[in-house]
């Protein structure tokens, strides 16, 4: 059974979705939908959202339940390794998990990513460093970088 639930950032409504395993969904939607059930799952991941746009968290301790295939599960636990405040390439992401050629396969994947935020597909960039796809649109990309950036070297807890 899968729980949603909704939660209104500075950049907009976000859903959030989550199975009995963890949150499989968090994306940027239009408008405020109608949730589903009560999730202690959901209210853990937006009290973790609202710190992270307070300023008051760099990471997410909340559990997850990935749902792809192998490479994209694989590619989205990658992306979590990238830390707050900092940006990696699809092609050096693609060499740190083994393959410089897969650059274009991991950059498909980053733009499948169903759980924004949480797996920072955000802080990957194009090979020339300029801001390239996000299934938010770049305009919230810029602004998560931005955010991001600003609040680096803050002593923040995970």
């Amino acid at each position: 059974m899968i729980s949603s639930g909704f939660y209104h950032s500075p950049l907009g409504w976000i859903e959030i979705r989550a199975s009995e395993k963890g949150i499989c969904t968090v994306h940027f939607v239009q408008e405020r939908g109608h949730s589903s059930g009560k999730s202690a799952l959901i209210d853990k991941c937006i009290d973790q959202l609202k710190a992270y746009f307070n300023h008051e968290r760099k990471g997410f301790k909340i559990k997850l339940d990935l749902q792809g295939t192998e490479f994209q599960v694989k590619v989205w636990k990658e992306l979590r390794n990238i830390r707050y405040g900092k940006t990696t390439t699809y092609a050096a992401l693609a060499i740190r998990m083994g393959n410089k050629k897969l650059f274009r396969a991991v950059g498909k994947v980053n733009s499948l990513n169903p759980i924004a935020i949480i797996v920072p597909c955000h802080r990957v960039l194009g090979s020339n460093q300029r801001l390239v796809g996000y299934k938010g649109g770049l305009e919230k990309k810029k602004w998560l970088l931005e955010h991001e950036h600003a609040f680096a070297q803050r002593d923040l807890f995970y």
